[in-house]
């Protein structure tokens, strides 16, 4: 299953509130903090929205059931 690795690599002090409630949505709290998130089309837009605070990885996680099974 893929899923993506999202780490807070930028403060979201000095942005919208907008913009912070998208970082608190993905389960970001703290600076440095990472992650994994589905990948789907609602989180890639939040991603979108903030990729300026982030950086993302794109992991595949073993074990996890296969949605093509």
């Amino acid at each position: 299953m893929e899923q993506l690795k999202i780490t807070l690599t930028k403060s979201p002090i000095g942005y919208n509130v907008k913009q912070k409630r998208t970082i608190a949505a993905l389960g970001l709290r703290r600076l440095h903090q990472t992650v994994l998130q589905p990948d789907s089309p609602p989180i890639r837009g939040m991603i979108r929205r903030v990729s300026h605070l982030l950086m993302v990885e794109r992991v595949t996680v073993e074990g996890a059931p296969n949605a093509s099974a």
